[in-house]
């Protein structure tokens, strides 16, 4: 007789190998299923799928998270999330089948996923303290007792040779699963009904918002400064159109009634704090203002344009005792921090310039939106956003570029980054078959706080054409402009370059958008009919 014959716990059969495989997937949802609901009492930023994805975050290398976002888009971070839950399915299940051997060691090793997530929630910068543990702690003693549990059922009652294929606990095992299959269900049910209600404080603030009419309202947008032309980007981007490019795997909602920004640091004489009806009392300033995320490649997708309405930043600051470095002030770098703890640097020389750094609290006629950053928000003009666009935004400390490197400085990026000159076509698409005769090229240019004097386009390898520009509003928005191409049959390329009112032309050389911005030609190929 060989030994696994004497002993059948070495040799299961195809059924109790597909269990044991259920038993793993079954402790994994109902170890995700508790630590959610837990994390919907405690905080949702501490559930182990958000903590762990945010520390991946955090550790994946700048060219990497440029390539999700080249890749994936606004959809980087549902990848990510997918990504975790497909390798937690495939550990579980590794871990089921492996309690068929060896239940203790494979309950321990559900504990160490906890342990892996309590640590990540724990270390993340938001994190409010050893609380933000207890939801993977909770997950994972809850599932490692389930897997233990099923493990338990599907060991054979009798070494029997005769029998060990179906000498198992079928009834129990039956019995264990349903229940924890439907408590795992319902306990998810629960946690998203907390994190709900979490967020209902924050939802009612908003929805309570009456913005004020503000004291120096944004111009008229001039006639003519958006073509009605098919295809082309509108001059002002809707709410839900609007890109959205940062870290965070759950959107912050924050009760306005509750939030409160510390300006504080280097050079303040004067600390302090305010509230969102503080900042409501202030006067108010609107401007239709271009945003631009540095990881936008040539030709890309992540610019938009809104109108702002919010608080001058400058005279917040100068309130405080801030002097810009030019005037005598020892810090040169703001610091802004979110509460989901991003950290973004802004020259503070930039931000008291004169061009309109607000601290938004609108979006287009309605208080921001939570995607956008509700309550609080920075806006500035000219800078790319991970210099100057933070989101959620509860604290300011004025600091040295020397003394300190925010978030994406410590991971490769430039302290100092104003938006490059850039043109982009938006009409014909890439691969059009437009047919022969006068076709429209259009699309949309920037070069914000400084202007677009002039766009031209180019076919093929011909002479370059200037294209009529749009009216424009103001410096710090995009311009759209036209050219009437009269198209041949044959393939052919199309390129169009802008030269801002410095007279700097936008550069041909092409490069990455790490770490300051893309450069380069926008250039789309077409095939005429």
């Amino acid at each position: 007789m060989t030994e696994t014959e004497k002993n059948p716990r070495r040799r299961p059969g195809p059924v109790r190998l597909l269990l044991g495989a259920l038993s793993g997937a079954l402790a994994g949802c109902a170890a995700l299923a508790v630590a959610e609901a837990t994390a919907g009492a405690v905080r949702p930023q501490a559930g182990p799928v958000v903590a762990v994805g945010g520390a991946a975050i955090d550790r994946t290398p700048a060219a990497v998270k440029d390539w999700a976002i080249r890749n994936f888009g606004t959809d980087d971070k549902l990848v990510l999330q997918l990504g975790i839950l497909a390798v937690l399915a495939l550990c579980a299940v590794f871990l089921g089948i492996s309690g068929l051997w060896f239940r203790r060691t494979a309950a321990a090793g559900v504990l160490l996923f906890g342990a892996v997530g309590a640590l990540a929630a724990t270390g993340r910068p938001d994190s409010t303290g050893v609380m933000d543990a207890l939801p993977s702690v909770a997950g994972a003693v809850a599932g490692a007792v389930l897997l233990y549990v099923l493990a338990g059922r599907l060991e054979p009652r009798a070494p029997s040779p005769v029998s060990y294929a179906a000498d198992w606990d079928r009834r129990g095992f039956v019995i264990v699963a349903g229940a924890a299959a439907v408590a795992s269900a319902g306990t998810g049910l629960l946690g998203r009904s907390l994190t709900g209600t979490r967020g209902r404080d924050a939802i009612a603030s908003r929805r309570n918002v009456v913005l004020p009419a503000p004291d120096s309202p944004a111009p008229a947008v001039p006639k003519g400064a958006g073509l009605r032309i098919p295809g082309v980007s509108p001059f002002v981007t809707p709410n839900g159109d609007f890109y959205r490019v940062d870290t965070a795997l759950v959107v912050p909602k924050v009760d306005a009634t509750s939030w409160r920004l510390r300006i504080h640091g280097k050079g303040v004489t004067r600390p302090v704090t305010l509230s969102y009806d503080d900042l409501l009392r202030r006067d108010l300033v609107e401007r239709d203002i271009t945003l631009t995320c540095v990881s936008n490649e040539v030709g890309g997708p992540y610019v938009g344009n809104a109108r702002w309405i919010g608080v001058r930043l400058a005279d917040l600051l100068a309130e405080c005792g801030v002097k810009p470095p030019s005037k005598g002030g020892p810090a040169d770098q703001l610091v802004a921090r979110s509460v989901d703890g991003m950290t973004i640097g802004s020259p503070v020389e930039d931000v008291m310039d004169g061009r309109d750094a607000l601290l938004a609290l609108g979006m287009n006629g309605e208080p921001l939106p939570f995607a956008h950053g509700f309550p609080v928000r920075m806006v500035v003009p000219g800078l790319y956003g991970f210099v100057s666009a933070c989101k959620w935004i509860k604290e300011i400390e004025l600091t040295t570029f020397d003394s300190y490197d925010p978030y994406w400085v410590k991971r490769g990026w430039a302290r100092r980054a104003p938006i490059k000159t850039q043109s982009r076509i938006d009409t014909p698409k890439p691969f059009a078959r437009p047919g022969a005769g006068t076709v429209m090229v259009a699309g949309v240019a920037w070069a914000q706080h400084r202007g677009i004097d002039k766009v031209e386009v180019r076919v093929d390898d011909g002479p370059w054409r200037e294209a009529r520009l749009a009216a424009e509003d103001t410096a710090d928005t995009w311009r759209q402009w036209t050219y009437p191409w009269q198209a041949t049959k044959g393939g052919h390329t199309l390129t169009v370059r802008a030269t801002d009112r410095t007279g700097a032309m936008q550069t041909e050389k092409r490069t990455r958008t790490v770490p300051d911005g893309a450069d380069g030609w926008h250039s789309v190929v077409v095939t005429v009919d």
